[in-house]
């Protein structure tokens, strides 16, 4: 029974998130469904993030089992031609290890957020990043995000609904940088708690705006209480952009 592991791009906005779900179409749904029309086989999509509803991906990698072999190429080719018209895209296609998991292999998850900071909202980038019309400074997020890299207990930038086991992560980088209207977020890591960027995204704004210094940042983070975070980031300017893998 080959695996095979696959590269998928997808435009977030018309799913309720990666994950099957009962309300509404999902990423996962799409691609099990593509794979049984292409091949006559219902298998389950294994992911290696579980982005939310309205959250993008550049760089999403999946596996799965098929009873029938395949060659890659005919694989993508034929996922894409039943994706369609959904906005989700197969980059790439491969045969996998018998023990590769998109998941648990993992060895690093990359995300980047984009914020459109200018006063005139987005034409055609609507639905892709945050509209902040108040001036935002660059550098000083950037200084004080970094409080956040290391080892910590994230409970503040975590999600009350998060079922991960531990609030510990290790965050092992994240810059913030301005590029003309955009300021673009990059972080990566092992892991994420649920809305972990996202939490981390809305506190930076306060910091952009002057309303939050670097030490409120840290006293936050140290609080290890969900209400000292800032406001959430809204999951249209989330991309998964990369999973890494040994």
């Amino acid at each position: 029974m080959p695996r095979y592991r696959i590269t998928v791009e997808y435009d977030g906005t018309p799913f309720v998130g990666w994950q099957r779900q009962e309300n509404g179409p999902s990423v996962q749904q799409a691609l099990e469904e593509a794979i049984a029309a292409m091949t006559g086989e219902r298998v389950r999509v294994q992911g290696a993030g579980r982005t939310d509803a309205g959250v993008h991906a550049l760089g999403q990698v999946a596996h799965f089992d098929l009873e029938r072999a395949f060659s890659p190429h005919r694989l993508r080719e034929g996922l894409n031609y039943h994706l369609r018209p959904a906005p989700v895209v197969v980059l790439e296609a491969e045969e996998a290890a018998a023990d590769f998991h998109a998941r648990f292999s993992a060895t690093r998850r990359h995300y980047l957020y984009r914020i459109l900071n200018r006063r005139a909202p987005p034409a055609l980038d609507r639905n892709r990043v945050w509209h902040v019309p108040v001036p935002l400074d660059a550098g000083i997020m950037h200084e004080a995000a970094q409080v956040l890299v290391g080892r910590h207990d994230f409970t503040t930038f975590r999600a009350s609904q998060c079922q991960a086991d531990s609030p510990v992560r290790t965050l092992d980088f994240i810059a913030v940088d301005r590029q003309g209207d955009e300021i673009q977020i990059r972080t990566h890591a092992r892991s994420f708690l649920h809305n972990q960027v996202r939490s981390m995204v809305g506190s930076l704004k306060l910091v952009g705006e002057g309303k939050w210094t670097a030490g409120d940042l840290r006293k936050a983070l140290e609080a290890c209480d969900r209400t000292a975070c800032g406001p959430v980031a809204p999951p249209h300017g989330l991309y998964l952009t990369r999973i890494d893998y040994d």
